[in-house]
């Protein structure tokens, strides 16, 4: 369980050792995704960078955070995740170092949006590319499957950026 009230009083490295304070895009809407490189739902990168893309000069920040945990499907180090997702999917968006989305050693970012957005059986994350939309303010999350589509969420992601640029 996590005591902090809003996920930008978390922070997360960087997969080139960087810490990032979440604090630094309080106000902006958050995609943050667990991910995996050789998972049937890989090919979601490609949807990720569209939204990326399409919504980051209206204030999106898409976080991919490459987790293990799940049939060994993140086998490589950080940089050959990196690169990895940069030659086959042409990724941009930040990507963590490795994490735990699950037990002992969760992320405390998951730890704070599994706390918000439980899902269908339990809060554990079930499988690579579960995604969290978090609002703004920081404490409003929502859970998506591994199976919905990043397309399938745009409608949700516009309703949390601002009317000015819409």
């Amino acid at each position: 369980m996590t005591t902090e009230s809003s996920v930008f009083n978390l922070s997360f490295t960087t997969n080139n050792g960087q810490t990032v304070p979440l604090a630094t895009f309080e106000g902006r809407p958050l995609l943050i995704v667990n991910t995996a490189s050789k998972c049937g739902f890989t090919p979601q990168y490609v949807g990720l960078q569209g939204i990326h893309e399409q919504y980051r000069d209206e204030g999106l920040v898409v976080i991919g955070f490459p987790c293990d945990q799940f049939a060994h499907q993140e086998p490589g180090d950080d940089a050959a995740i990196e690169e990895f997702c940069r030659l086959n999917f042409g990724v941009d968006f930040p990507l963590s170092t490795k994490v735990d989305v699950n037990g002992k050693a969760t992320h405390p970012v998951f730890a704070f949006l599994k706390e918000r957005a439980g899902g269908r059986l339990g809060s554990s994350i079930k499988w690579n590319f579960t995604k969290f939309l978090v609002a703004p303010d920081g404490r409003t999350v929502k859970r998506y499957a591994p199976t919905t589509k990043p397309d399938a969420i745009r409608a949700d992601i516009e309703a949390l950026l601002p009317a000015a640029v819409r």
